[in-house]
């Protein structure tokens, strides 16, 4: 199976910030916040300590035509805010489905900005996929309900790897089947 590349990415605009495409510029702010402790140890992929090269590696992922997920930096701009408060992110999977993913750095925690986010990519569906799959650690019992706030529905358990914890980690799994 051959999953055709989208060139184009769309920017979601809602009250509090915008999510926009990466940009190069961004790698200042994604390397500040991805070399957190915090903010690696709740994601599958990013290591700690985050050793040089990482960043511009994942930024030159996210632009290259051939990607099989598109990246939006959480970008506060329009509310006076950081241009990187976080990111969000929808991979390709078979039958018209995607996995959505997203970090917010810690000094935006419990704002809101997670659950806005992943509302306005559910909404906008840019992906046009049938249904939405996420999972999260299950020690991160706010990231789970953000999910649950977005429609997601808890469908069963699940492992992990996390690069930054060098280990194996239990996730609870959610899916979204999408209104089209």
């Amino acid at each position: 199976m051959k999953l055709e590349p989208i060139q184009n990415q769309a920017t979601i605009e809602t009250e509090r910030f915008d999510l926009r495409p990466l940009r190069k510029s961004d790698l200042g702010l994604i390397e500040m916040h991805g070399k957190d402790e915090r903010v690696a140890r709740m994601t599958r992929s990013i290591p700690h300590p985050l050793p040089p090269g990482v960043s511009e590696g994942f930024i030159a992922r996210a632009l290259d035509p051939e990607r099989t997920e598109d990246v939006w930096a959480i970008d506060g701009t329009r509310s006076d805010l950081p241009e990187v408060m976080g990111l969000i992110a929808l991979e390709r999977m078979d039958r018209n489905q995607s996995e959505i993913g997203y970090w917010v750095a810690p000094a935006f925690w419990n704002t809101g900005i997670a659950s806005d986010a992943v509302r306005a990519l559910v909404e906008a569906n840019p992906l046009g996929s049938d249904t939405m799959f996420a999972s999260v650690f299950q020690d991160n019992p706010a990231s789970a309900k953000v999910l649950t706030n977005c429609g997601f529905e808890y469908i069963g358990d699940a492992e992990s790897y996390s690069v930054a914890r060098d280990s194996t980690v239990r996730t609870w799994t959610y899916l979204r089947k999408m209104d089209r």
